[in-house]
């Protein structure tokens, strides 16, 4: 396994005047927290912080649209050797948008499928809102973006070809808003994408929802799959340290159990971990809480063997 740590906080906009999103200093806070030790890597790839800016950059719609293509090219580049080598890539961030340079990278390897764990399915995209009225913020984007939905700034890569995944090969659980009247995105309905809100999640358990989610991945036997975690999906009164903190959630018994009989998979080439915001855990209590979680989870490590 290698460990990336990818502290960008670039994809989310400031919850008040004047703030700047806490989510880049996640890595040092959960390597802090025993995150290594817990899952049995040596040390990380640490990437420079990117500079977030408030403001628009020329040319596009997209809040820290430059820096953040720059920052993920430089993470794909240190995905794609860890996929290459079969080495099981664990990228933690940071935001969201993270997950676009870590399927960058992976995708050099050929094509992908994604399972999207997430309190929200990331789904704007300008045929859902009007980019001339707002910025975009990419940690609300990502799964557009990578199903090839929105600026080529995000949606294209060097040596790959667009889209990042297919919606036919995305599973997007955990959603907790799609059922209300409100949903900002409600055309992901119409996609071929698995979806398994939290509601039916909840409803039919772990195992029901791994054996669906292997039916996509298995759709596509020889093809390799990445495994997305924001950790927005867990219940706000279990992880609170997040922008956009929510319920209902997935346990986490749950949580582990579906991600658990993902990630020795030999075809998953890795996962990312993101949202987690230190500023908004003071005492640390739910870094330890997140590493706890990870600490359960059954890593593949070099040679195929699983920590």
């Amino acid at each position: 396994m290698i460990v990336i740590a990818a502290p960008s906080n670039l994809g989310l906009r400031p919850l008040r005047p004047g703030h700047e999103p806490g989510a880049w200093r996640a890595p040092a806070a959960l390597f802090d927290a025993g995150l290594l030790d817990a899952v049995g890597a040596g040390a990380p790839v640490t990437m420079a912080r990117p500079v977030w800016k408030p403001g628009a950059d020329p040319d596009t719609r997209l809040r820290n649209g430059r820096a953040m293509r720059d920052f993920n090219l430089a993470l794909a580049d240190h995905v794609a050797p860890a996929c290459a080598r079969r080495e099981f890539a664990l990228v933690v961030g940071g935001d969201c948008s993270i997950l676009l340079g870590a399927l960058a990278g992976a995708r050099r390897g050929g094509p992908l499928s994604l399972v999207h764990v997430d309190g929200h399915s990331d789904f704007r995209h300008p045929g859902n809102y009007d980019p001339e009225s707002m910025l975009g913020a990419v940690a609300g984007m990502d799964l557009a973006l990578a199903t090839g939905r929105g600026e080529a700034l995000m949606t294209e890569w060097p040596g790959v070809a667009s889209p990042l995944v297919q919606d036919r090969h995305v599973v997007q659980i955990g959603e907790r808003d799609g059922r209300r009247p409100e949903f900002a995105w409600p055309d992901v309905n119409d996609t071929e994408i698995e979806r398994i809100d939290v509601f039916a999640a909840n409803d039919i358990g772990p195992q029901a929802v791994l054996a669906r989610t292997r039916r996509t991945l298995d759709a596509a036997p020889d093809q390799r799959f990445w495994v997305h975690l924001d950790v927005d999906v867990l219940d706000a009164a279990v992880m609170p340290a997040v922008d956009s903190p929510g319920s209902p959630g997935i346990a986490p018994d749950d949580l582990v159990a579906i991600v658990a009989g993902l990630v020795p998979d030999p075809r998953c080439a890795g996962m990312t971990v993101t949202v987690f915001d230190p500023d908004l855990d003071p005492d640390g209590r739910h870094a330890r809480t997140l590493v706890d979680l990870l600490a359960r989870l059954p890593f593949r490590r070099a040679g195929g063997h699983i920590s």
